[in-house]
């Protein structure tokens, strides 16, 4: 049994004999009391670690080693055994002493003198300190002289898996177009990992997503998140919130993990057509508004935002295209319409428009969703206002004689009220006009005769002005003037 055990060992280190022979000619020197090298790992790799640490020697003289390793964190009651120097003039007869220097030396790395086992007393962070660079010499333990020059070498600390996974730049903000097509990419992240990237697994990251499914998806090894659903639809839903997680150790049981989350916001596109609030609009407005008084406001909804719900109004039917027009109010998102021209109850009380809201921005990817537009009948109502009385002449020109007699008819004027009540009118001069008071009027039926005598050679000429008053039921007056 022993003898199969020998050949075992020698089987599995062949391969290891090989590539240390190639080095310089330094061998390391193994622990020889395996209860003190930090246990971790499996039975196989202990076995390894333990075999790792064997003593090689060398038939040439000068120093005995190789590199040596020690794993981090060992927090156990006893030194850790880390190797062991050794010179082949060293015939074990203790007359010879090893010195340590250089990194640690006594403060990390305590050597005996005597046998040349290295141990480490205190706590090691490969993340604070990967290697330790010291420099070994044996001399007479009697002179301290010298006996071969000094020779440097190396202390590993070999990692293992004590830091989680960080997201240092989360958490995360991505946007991407509503209704994109499935697989389409909206962002990566990135975890970083304290530990080896060499050694083992322990800084190799596999990504997942923990919330944020179906919608979205990760690519393990990139962190490259896309759509997991086409057509999503910023109507419906704008924002996501997606949990993602970072594990070491290739994803596999044991491994630490760390999380972030990413916020993706669906931008607008113009997928939504505009639509009236109402099918029919009723307005009203007085005959005598003013032009260009805004008459009502129509709105097209639409449930996209920013450019892609803007649209545009217009007239396209109706037996008042020409007397009214319709704008577009672009912060209101909204149609004025006015007055263009004059407007006369007693002609029309009524008008009927046709108006269209139109997107300004199309889409073409959504062409096949629309038409972008749609349209809506307007009803605007003529009301009666109370005008003046309408003279039947803008003028009116009267010839008389000189020597005409008082309280003849010299002429008549007259009037009418062009409202629909057709109310009675009555006339007056405008004595500012007629300040002799050479005329008088017939309050009812507008003729007007002579008060005084008139004489052409004091004045060719009388200009007067006539008011027609229109009398109401309300006993209020409205004036017309000539």
């Amino acid at each position: 049994m022993p003898e199969r055990l020998a050949e075992m060992l020698l089987d599995l280190w062949t391969p290891l004999i090989i590539l240390w022979i190639t080095l310089p000619p330094c061998i390391y020197m193994a622990p020889m009391n395996q209860s003190q090298v930090l246990m971790s790992g499996s039975p196989l790799e202990l076995n390894r670690l333990s075999e790792e640490q064997r003593i090689l020697n060398r038939s040439k003289r000068g120093w005995v080693w190789n590199q040596m390793f020690v794993l981090e964190e060992f927090s156990g009651p006893e030194p850790i055994l880390v190797g062991r120097l050794h010179t082949d003039l060293d015939p074990g007869s203790k007359k010879i002493k090893y010195i340590l220097s250089g990194d640690g030396a006594g403060t990390i790395f305590q050597i005996n003198d005597i046998t040349g086992d290295i141990h480490a007393i205190k706590r090691l962070d490969r993340e604070e300190k990967a290697e330790y660079t010291l420099t070994a010499q044996a001399v007479d333990w009697e002179t301290n002289k010298p006996l071969e020059p000094p020779s440097e070498f190396i202390i590993k600390v070999q990692d293992i898996n004590d830091n989680a996974p960080e997201f240092l730049n989360g958490p995360y903000h991505a946007t991407v177009p509503e209704m994109s097509i499935l697989g389409t990419s909206v962002t990566n992240v990135t975890a970083t990992d304290a530990d080896d990237p060499v050694y083992g697994n322990s800084a190799k990251l596999v990504y997942s997503i923990l919330e944020g499914q179906p919608y979205f998806s990760i690519e393990p090894e990139t962190a490259i998140i896309k759509t997991a659903l086409p057509n999503m639809d910023r109507e419906a839903k704008e924002e996501y919130l997606v949990v993602i997680q970072a594990k070491d150790m290739g994803g596999h049981s044991g491994g630490l993990s760390g999380t972030t989350t990413l916020t993706v916001t669906l931008t607008d596109v113009n997928d939504n057509p505009p639509k009236f609030a109402q099918s029919l609009y009723h307005f009203s407005v007085p005959e005598d508004v003013v032009l260009g008084t805004a008459i009502g406001r129509v709105k097209a909804n639409d449930q996209d935002i920013g450019e892609n719900a803007q649209s545009s109004y217009d007239i396209i039917d109706g037996d008042g295209t020409a007397l009214f027009e319709i704008t577009s109010d672009a912060q209101a998102q909204d149609g004025i319409i006015r007055l263009r021209k004059p407007l006369d109850f007693e002609t029309k009380k009524s008008y009927t428009l046709k108006v269209e809201a139109a997107n300004v921005h199309i889409d073409p990817r959504f062409s096949g969703r629309g038409p972008f537009k749609d349209t809506a009948t307007v009803k605007i109502v003529v009301e009666d206002a109370d005008e003046p009385p309408v003279f039947s002449s803008p003028t009116y020109l009267l010839e008389v004689h000189e020597n005409a007699a008082l309280n003849s008819v010299i002429g008549q004027v007259t009037a009418r009220d062009p409202d629909i009540t057709a109310s009675p009118i009555r006339f007056s001069i405008d004595r500012h006009t007629d300040l002799e008071r050479q005329f008088n009027i017939n309050a009812d039926d507008g003729k007007i005769t002579l008060a005084t005598p008139l004489d052409r050679e004091l004045s060719v000429w009388h200009n007067i002005t006539i008011i027609a008053t229109e009398i109401s039921h309300s006993n209020s007056e409205c004036h017309g003037q000539r």
